[in-house]
């Protein structure tokens, strides 16, 4: 049982990897078509990629490999036969619980030494990528804009690579100081060190716009309305650089997804207390200058002593304000509103800088709980498959795979709200990351116990026997109440 167990799940699993792969990759399709790089970065950036979708594909390997193994066995009524002998469906499921559980344990520790570092190298050859210029094809019979600050036309190409009847604009110093350039034939080629293009081109002519640069040079508003000009041969350079230029990995190792649990760890507490004394730092500042620290202003209402109860309603706000004539008005309000538009102002800047800590603390902490989450969503689904497989006799690829589908996109739907609203602090981080595990659990031992049992779970003569039961239990109770009535 347990060779077949691991056959299958092998099987499975590189199946996943494919499938995410394939899915993973297709997110990334504009980083990696069209930059003509070499089959040796192609191959790392599926390696790493492979290693990040490893927390997906595992679970869905057990799940599936664990359906399909006990599916087989009761289709082909060995458990039942396991069972007459005396053989418990604990003791049947032990040493593959056992092999799951060594899995899990391998699967924190791939989360935690492994997963950090590929995270780390795959985004940052995906930011190398995104930076690298695109492969120069230039299309015949239709506008080429992926050169910055240029759009290209050129009706036919040669098969030496000679281009014919070009038309080039050149949006280098605005769009309202475009040039434009016409050629009958051109030739386009990069610098020995990749960084420049040169473009060569023979007999055309060439438009400028020189309203705007003629007034900035000369200080007038004559009006001139463009500069012809007509050539045999020039030549254009245009700053273009094709080499894949590696991104400092260094940059991303303060980034959550780089870090092991030590380290998660060790940066929540440090940004915790950091967050905290300017926490307790604001609102100190706040109460001893906007709320408490008013007595000590000089532009508080001072009431003299010799003043008699009834004079003192002379120094009501009402009274004062009444006495003000409009100009006196106005410039309280705008006094009034000058303050207020600060205090609001400060709050504002107050509540982002908390903000940016805390959500620097929850990327942290939902990573965290992330590592342990993994390890734990393989035992569950251990425990939801092969019991599955055990109710439904089922075994091959058919049913099984509907089956093991359907439960893992519940999984994800789950997982992914909760991880939703831990990331914008609707909930805590934990209960956020644990949700999944929350729901699961208990289907994972519900299903355990009923074929533990033996008990007739999708079989529906057992469903309708159960609710012509429940119909009669009603009937009984009605007529029950009625004689007590």
């Amino acid at each position: 049982m347990l060779r077949n167990f691991l056959g299958l799940f092998l099987a499975t699993f590189f199946i996943a990897i494919f499938i995410l792969l394939m899915q993973f990759m297709w997110l990334h399709i504009s980083d990696l078509v069209g930059k003509g790089i070499g089959l040796d970065v192609l191959a790392e950036f599926f390696v790493y990629a492979a290693a990040s979708v490893v927390p997906l594909a595992l679970p869905l390997a057990i799940l599936l490999s664990s359906l399909i193994s006990f599916g087989n066995l009761a289709e082909k009524f060995e458990l039942t036969a396991m069972k007459a002998a005396g053989i418990s469906l604990f003791r049947i499921l032990r040493p593959l619980a056992f092999a799951v559980a060594l899995l899990s344990v391998g699967a924190f520790f791939f989360s935690n030494n492994i997963l950090p570092k590929s995270q780390m190298k795959l985004w940052a050859l995906i930011f190398s990528l995104r930076q690298k210029s695109p492969e120069l094809q230039i299309p015949a019979g239709e506008f080429y804009d992926e050169i910055s600050g240029y759009h290209i036309y050129v009706r036919n190409k040669t098969p030496h690579g000679e281009l014919l009847n070009i038309m080039i604009y050149d949006y280098t110093d605005g769009f309202e100081n475009a040039k434009v350039m016409v050629a009958d034939t051109g030739k386009l080629s990069t610098s020995a060190d990749k960084r420049f293009l040169l473009l060569e081109l023979i007999n055309g002519e060439s438009f400028e716009n020189l309203n705007r640069k003629q007034q900035r040079a000369t200080g007038t508003t004559q009006n001139i309305p463009y500069r012809r000009e007509t050539f045999t041969h020039k030549r254009i350079v245009i700053d273009f650089a094709t080499d894949f230029n590696r991104y400092d990995e260094s940059i991303l190792e303060d980034q959550h997804v780089s870090k092991n649990v030590r380290q998660l760890v060790h940066s929540i507490d440090s940004v915790q207390i950091v967050s905290l004394e300017r926490s307790k730092e604001q609102s100190d500042r706040l109460l001893k200058e906007r709320y408490f620290g008013r007595e000590n202003r000089r532009t508080e209402l001072v009431i003299p002593e010799q003043v008699t109860s009834e004079q003192k309603e002379e120094y009501n706000l009402d009274s004062l304000w009444a006495k003000m004539d409009v100009q006196q008005q106005r410039q309280a309000y705008r006094i009034a509103q000058e303050n207020a538009r600060t205090y609001r102002d400060q709050i504002e800047y107050n509540a982002i800088m908390l903000d940016d800590a805390q959500r620097y603390i929850r990327k942290h902490e939902i990573e965290l709980y992330r590592k342990f989450t993994l390890a734990f969503a393989c035992l569950i689904f251990f425990f939801i498959g092969a019991p599955l497989g055990a109710i439904i006799r089922k075994g091959g690829l058919g049913a099984p795979v509907v089956i093991s589908v359907i439960l893992f996109i519940i999984y994800y739907i789950i997982d992914n709200t909760g991880y939703k609203m831990a990331r914008e602090a609707l909930w805590p981080c934990w209960a956020g990351m644990w949700l999944s595990s929350f729901v699961l659990l208990p289907t994972g031992i519900f299903l355990t116990y009923k074929a533990a049992t033996d008990s007739p779970l999708f079989n529906p003569e057992a469903w309708a026997i159960t609710w012509k039961r429940i119909v009669s239990n009603v009937k009984q109770l009605k007529w029950s109440l009625r004689d007590v009535k």
